[in-house]
């Protein structure tokens, strides 16, 4: 502890771990903190026995439920996108080695108080249930535009500038209609609300034609992966790839105070009555209290299943939105679901999610319309988190915290705080160009 380092981070959450990874590879000394005795943070995955000690701590779990160890239930529920920013980090670092990944097989979205599969092509929309003949061959129109249109190059523009134009022009322009909106804002462009409306054109079109560019990458039916053995993989991969770049860990660590020098500026974290001295400290909302702001609160219950979700073609994967619009509501409420071939669940079971921002004093009845999806629940665990944004960039105190994790159903908004965090503390944008390898000198 009594030495000095260029950065300490406080956390093991994903965003932490990401940090600190990419610092040490390039050549920082970095001391990485937590005070739980478990990597991972708030995006940990739990065995069954954990879960219980956090939700039920004077219960046993169930002998119904099975073996512990058959269990890494995340407290996060997200997917990564095929091409997504998480992946490119993970190709930057090279951390792939110590992950395997699965394509999640399908991709919903509930309308009419019906589940229907997202339709991603104008060939799909031509066939898809959630339009009528008219309004297909319009979305068809719409889709082919997206996919054309090209920043720079005027010919595929046909009349819109989509740099300049807001996304509710677009609508306009292809007439479609409000139920239309509802699913390609959220179920294809995966906005939480109806503000980006307001945005230019083009930040939805990106939005779209990632999830295109996703869905092709590796030819499956949704645009999602998913780690084998939980989402807590990625966060130790991480640090494993700090681990080898000379970083040093310490679990189970209570974090005393951040100390400050007669400059304003931190000058280290005292724990356990020792002080390690650094340059700057990177760390989650938990850790600095007084450096936050609430700004909403996230509902997500975990509901264990000995059966597929029905109606989704008894899918073993897969995401489900319910727009907005669909439940009268402000916010989207997500599904997830993965199943014993992740290595979540014991074979035979299944594990659901369901997230949303809280907009009432009675959050769980929030979530009843998508819990009525997921036929009978074996057992469920739910929890409110406060979300909480840092009040300064912390250029001024070398203070660099992270947001929390929001209610989307893909780290997308995660990879931008994390490229966010790096600027701020680096004054350069992050380069996403896989770097060389510590054995690549050996081949």
């Amino acid at each position: 502890m009594d030495e000095e380092y260029d950065c300490i981070v406080l956390g093991t959450g994903l965003k932490e771990c990401i940090i600190s990874g990419i610092l040490s590879v390039e050549g920082k000394k970095v001391l990485h903190m937590d005070r739980n005795n478990y990597y991972g943070g708030d995006s940990a995955s739990l065995n069954l026995n954990q879960l219980y000690e956090k939700f039920f701590p004077s219960q046993k779990p169930p002998t119904t439920l099975g073996n512990s160890r058959d269990y890494n239930i995340d407290l996060i529920p997200k997917f990564l996108m095929g091409t997504g920013l998480m992946v490119k980090f993970l190709l930057k670092t090279g951390v792939t080695r110590y992950l395997e990944f699965q394509a999640v097989n399908g991709s919903y979205v509930f309308k009419d108080k019906k589940i229907h599969k997202v339709p991603t092509t104008a060939m799909e929309a031509m066939s898809s249930g959630l339009m009528g003949m008219f309004e297909k061959r319009r979305c068809a129109e719409f889709l082919k535009f997206v996919q054309n249109y090209k920043v720079g190059e005027s010919s595929t523009y046909d009349g819109f500038d989509a740099t300049s134009k807001t996304m509710a022009e677009l609508y306009k322009k292809f007439g479609l209609d409000e139920n239309t909106q509802s699913f390609v804002g959220h179920a294809l462009a995966l906005w939480l609300d109806d503000d980006y409306q307001k945005l230019p054109a083009i930040v939805t079109i990106e939005r779209i034609v990632l999830y295109k560019d996703s869905l092709l990458q590796y030819k499956g039916e949704s645009p999602y992966i998913y780690p084998r053995y939980g989402l807590g993989e990625l966060p130790q991969a991480f640090a494993r790839l700090a681990a080898i770049f000379g970083g040093t860990y310490m679990l189970d660590k209570p974090i005393e105070e951040i100390v400050y020098g007669a400059d304003g500026k931190v000058a280290g974290v005292k724990s356990q009555g020792e002080v390690a001295k650094c340059k700057f400290v990177v760390g989650d909302p938990s850790y600095f209290p007084n450096k936050v702001k609430k700004t909403g609160r996230i509902i997500r219950t975990i509901c264990v299943l000995n059966h597929p979700i029905p109606n989704t073609n008894k899918e073993h994967s897969l995401q489900i939105i319910l727009p907005q619009r669909e439940l009268k509501r402000r916010n989207d409420i997500y599904i997830m679901c993965i199943s014993g071939d992740h290595n979540v669940v014991p074979k035979g079971k299944y594990m659901a999610i369901v997230s949303t921002n809280i907009e009432t004093a009675n959050p769980e009845a929030e979530l009843k319309p998508a819990l009525d999806l997921l036929g009978p629940i074996e057992h469920q665990f739910s929890s409110v988190a406060d979300v909480f944004e840092p009040l300064d960039d912390g250029t001024k105190d070398g203070v660099f915290i992270s947001s929390s994790f929001d209610a989307t159903s893909h780290f997308e908004t995660t990879g931008d705080d994390v490229l966010n965090i790096y600027k701020r503390i680096t004054g350069k944008t992050m380069d996403l160009t896989p770097m060389k390898q510590p054995d690549e000198d050996e081949q």
